[in-house]
């Protein structure tokens, strides 16, 4: 089974990254998946991780099809490509108003669209043929790329609900999925599993990769906490917000999502209810994060990645959480 992580991780250094990654390979993890929000971008981490590693499968989770055209998508994959051969995915998605539209500048029009064509363009380019093509929220008149000289790698699609769900397993090699509990994984699969399944896909083949955020402690004081600040940050964002609508915790975060509307910030993470962060955090001591983390596996996870959520105040701590974390909950320790 693959086994993956998510980093950069909190508080170490991009260039003290080496003998981290190069323990997650000697401890079994398979995938190592990077990520940009607003400290680093996705692929300068997996160039390095490139060189210093031999066997783990890199992949970006996600590179925004807003804030990248799909030549400079095609550009970096293929660099990447090149770089790790046989051993890159690139995972592409909208990410969300917050940050292609607040933070950016750019209009976060037409989230299901956009991901549609910069996906079928980014492949076309990858292809090293030259493409002419006209899509609806996108266009390139005669791009080819001039070194092909790697396999081309795969693309997954990250997806909330069932548009972008199907789309995914329709028309990539599989989906990036996150911000949900191991009960919510079912649902997300079989959507995009009816993708493949129409695209004239084996859905089984399809690949589920899945982010996963784990705190390994056992002081519930400090994951109340942790869990109220994480939920309101991410699930007031109108995508995310959707998204858990869709999945049916409506109910469970209508209260928050009425008090922050209303400016009310300190009344919006006193009304998320404890079951929710349960649902949607992992934590504990090492073998119950195993466990819970083998839930989401049972469910139809594919690629568990996990995402370690450290605890200390100062960037060293956090440095040293992560990579506690790193070793009790790896595929040689379980």
């Amino acid at each position: 089974m693959r086994y993956g992580f998510t980093f950069p991780f909190d508080g170490l250094p991009l260039h003290a990254h080496k003998d981290a990654l190069q323990e997650a390979e000697r401890l079994g993890y398979t995938d190592a998946w990077s990520y940009e929000i607003d400290g680093v971008d996705c692929f300068t981490p997996l160039a390095l991780a490139a060189a210093w590693t031999d066997k783990l499968l890199l992949g970006t989770a996600i590179a925004n099809t807003y804030t990248r055209a799909p030549l400079a998508l095609a550009i970096s994959a293929n660099g990447m490509a090149e770089a790790a051969p046989d051993r890159f995915a690139l995972g592409i998605g909208a990410g969300s108003s917050v940050i292609v539209g607040q933070w950016g500048g750019v209009p976060f029009d037409m989230p299901y669209r956009k991901v549609r064509d910069v996906n079928r363009m980014v492949q076309a380019m990858l292809t090293g043929e030259k493409v002419v093509k006209e899509l609806e929220t996108t266009q390139s008149n005669g791009f080819r790329l001039s070194r092909k000289m790697a396999p081309t790698p795969k693309i997954y699609i990250a997806a909330l609900r069932e548009r972008m769900l199907r789309l995914a397993g329709a028309e990539s090699d599989g989906v990036i999925i996150n911000w949900l509990s191991a009960g919510d994984v079912p649902k997300c699969v079989a959507a995009a599993r009816k993708g493949a399944e129409k695209a004239g896909k084996d859905p089984a083949t399809l690949e589920v990769v899945c982010r996963i955020f784990v705190c390994m402690t056992e002081d519930k004081n400090l994951i109340d906490m942790l869990g109220r600040r994480m939920i309101a940050a991410y699930l007031n964002v109108p995508v995310y917000a959707a998204f858990h609508e869709w999945l049916g915790r409506g109910p469970a975060l209508q209260g928050m999502w009425d008090n922050w509307q209303a400016g009310d910030r300190k009344a919006a993470t006193a009304a998320i209810a404890p079951q929710t962060i349960e649902d949607l955090l992992v934590y504990g001591d090492a073998e119950t994060c195993r466990r819970k983390i083998q839930a989401y596996v049972d469910n139809g996870v594919t690629v568990p990645v996990i995402n370690f959520i450290p605890l200390a105040g100062d960037a060293a701590g956090r440095a040293n959480h992560s990579l506690e974390m790193l070793r009790a909950l790896a595929p040689t320790r379980a």
